[in-house]
C-alpha cells in the first residue's frame, strides 16, 4: 500500500491503494510534503483520521464493523435481501466472498487510517510546542490503534506497515502493535499534557488520555495480557465521556444508512439475538435504552436506538461498562473469581444515573455458580448487551469458545473474513483465505 491522492474533505485525507508506486495529485489540493511540514498541517491531517474512520455512510469503519460483527452472529438481521453484501454476511460461510463490500471497506478503510496515522507520527518533529506535539501524537496513536484493533477483530492476519508486498503478521501481533503505539503515546501525553492549541483545532469529543488507556485495556484483553488489561482499565476515569461527534454534514453512519430508516439491518429482536441462558433478564433496563418497538413490525420487530437516533448523535469510542467487563473477564481468566464477580456486579447493578452514557441495567448482583465457567458465561452475556452494536460480538464469540461454524447451535456463521481481492491482486504476501 502506497499513498495516492491528497484531498481536503472536512479535513485533509490521504488516500491510497495497495502496492501502487504512482502518486496522483489533484491541482486543487496540496502535496504530502506541504501537509506534514507544519503543526497546523498535521492537525488538519489528524482531523482527517476521524473523518475517514467514522463518516461516509456504509464506507465508514464504524458501519462496517457493526455490520460485520452483528450480521455474522445474529445480533442483527437484514431487512431487504437486495442489500446483497450484508445479506451474504448474514448467510455466512462461502457466501462471504473476497469482493464483499463490507469486508473490503473494513480492510481498506482501516489500512488507510493506519497509514495516514503513521504519516502523522513520522513527522511530529516539526512541532516545537510539547503540549501540541503530545496532542498530535496521542490523537494519531488512537486512530492507529483503532485501525489495527479493527483489523485484528475480523482477519486472521494483517500487515502492520506500508510498502510493496508488505508481509502479514498474526492477529495477536496486530493487537500487540496497537498496544505498543498507544503505550508510547501515553508516556508522551503524561509528560506533556495536551494544550489548548491542539484541542482548539481538532474535532472535539475524544478524551485523549482516557481513550489511550481504554484501548490498551481492550486490546490487551483480546491478546490475552490480563495484567496489562487490568492495569489500563483501572486508569480510565469512568465519569468521563470520549465520543465521535457528528453533525448534519458529517453524519452518524449507522443512523444515516440503516438504523434511522429501516433500510439495511436492525436488531434481530428485543433480546438482541440472544436466547436460552444468554437471553437478557426481563427486568434489564438496558434493553429499553438499546431498542424501541418498531411501528412497522412486518419489517422489523424492534429498532436500534442507543447512540444511533439522529444524524448528529455522538457514538462512544468506548463505554464505561466495557472497562468494568474487561476487569471482570481478566480477573476470571486469572482465577480471581472474587474480584471478577465484584467487577461484574458493578455492571449488573448500576443505574442509568451512575453511568456516564445513561446505560443502567438495574439488576440484582450475580447469584450464579461460583465457578470460572459460569462467571465467564455471565460476563459474555453482559458484553453482548452492554456493548450492543459496538462491533465486538464476533471477537467475543470466538474468545469465549461459543459454538461456531459447523457446530450444533452455532452462534456465528464465520470465524474470520477472507482477504479482499483488491489486496490479493496487489500483494503477493496475501495468505490463503480462512476456511470459514
Amino acid at each position: 500500500m502506497k499513498p495516492l491522492p491528497i484531498a481536503i474533505v472536512t479535513g485533509l485525507l490521504l488516500s491510497q491503494f495497495a502496492c501502487s508506486n504512482k502518486e496522483y495529485l489533484n491541482p486543487s489540493t496540496i502535496s504530502q510534503s506541504q501537509a506534514v511540514s507544519s503543526p497546523d498541517g498535521l492537525m488538519t491531517l489528524s482531523n482527517g483520521l476521524q473523518y475517514r474512520y467514522t463518516t461516509g455512510g456504509a464506507l465508514s469503519v464504524l458501519y462496517a464493523r457493526t455490520a460485520g460483527a452483528g450480521l455474522t452472529t445474529r445480533e442483527q438481521f437484514v431487512l431487504n435481501v437486495g442489500n446483497l453484501d450484508e445479506a451474504n454476511l448474514a448467510l455466512g460461510a462461502a457466501n462471504v466472498s473476497n469482493i464483499n463490500s463490507v469486508v473490503r471497506n473494513l480492510w481498506t478503510q482501516s489500512h488507510l487510517v493506519r497509514s495516514n496515522a503513521e504519516l502523522i507520527l513520522a513527522n511530529t518533529g516539526v512541532v516545537a510546542e510539547a503540549g501540541t506535539k503530545s496532542g498530535i501524537v496521542g490523537y494519531a496513536s488512537i486512530f492507529r490503534g483503532l485501525s489495527l484493533g479493527t483489523l485484528g477483530l475480523f482477519f486472521e492476519q494483517s500487515p502492520i506497515t506500508t510498502g510493496d508486498n508488505v508481509p502479514f503478521v498474526p492477529r495477536a501481533q496486530v493487537f500487540i502493535e496497537a498496544i505498543s503505539t498507544l503505550e508510547s503515546a501515553a508516556t508522551q501525553v503524561a509528560a506533556a499534557p495536551v494544550t489548548a492549541n491542539f484541542t482548539g483545532k481538532i474535532v472535539p469529543g475524544i478524551d485523549i488520555p482516557n481513550t489511550i488507556q481504554a484501548l490498551i485495556a481492550r486490546y490487551a484483553l483480546f491478546s490475552g495480557d490480563y495484567d496489562k488489561a487490568l492495569a489500563a482499565a483501572a486508569k480510565v476515569d469512568l465519569t468521563k465521556k470520549s465520543v465521535f461527534n457528528f453533525d448534519d454534514n458529517t453524519r452518524n453512519p449507522l443512523f444515516e444508512v440503516t438504523f434511522g430508516n429501516l433500510n439495511v439491518f436492525q436488531p434481530t429482536n428485543a433480546s438482541l439475538g440472544l436466547s436460552g441462558a444468554l437471553a437478557p433478564d426481563a427486568a434489564d433496563k438496558r434493553i429499553a435504552f438499546l431498542t424501541r418497538p418498531s411501528t412497522n413490525v412486518a419489517v422489523a420487530p424492534v429498532i436500534a436506538t442507543a447512540f444511533y437516533t439522529a444524524n448528529n448523535a455522538a457514538v462512544p469510542v468506548y463505554l464505561p461498562g466495557e472497562m468494568l467487563l474487561i476487569q471482570a473477564e481478566a480477573y476470571a481468566r486469572k482465577g480471581d473469581l472474587v474480584n471478577a464477580v465484584a467487577a461484574l456486579n458493578k455492571v449488573l447493578t448500576k443505574t442509568a444515573a451512575q453511568d456516564a452514557f445513561g446505560i443502567g441495567a438495574g439488576l440484582s448482583t450475580y447469584a450464579g455458580a461460583q465457578t470460572a465457567d459460569a462467571i465467564l458465561t455471565e460476563i459474555y452475556r453482559n458484553r453482548q448487551i452492554e456493548l450492543a452494536y459496538q462491533g465486538f460480538r464476533l471477537e467475543d464469540s470466538r474468545r469465549f469458545n461459543r459454538p461456531g461454524p459447523g457446530a450444533a447451535n452455532a452462534e456465528r456463521n464465520r470465524n474470520f473474513f477472507p482477504y479482499p481481492l483488491t489486496e490479493r491482486n496487489n500483494n503477493t504476501s496475501t495468505p490463503a483465505d480462512p476456511a470459514n
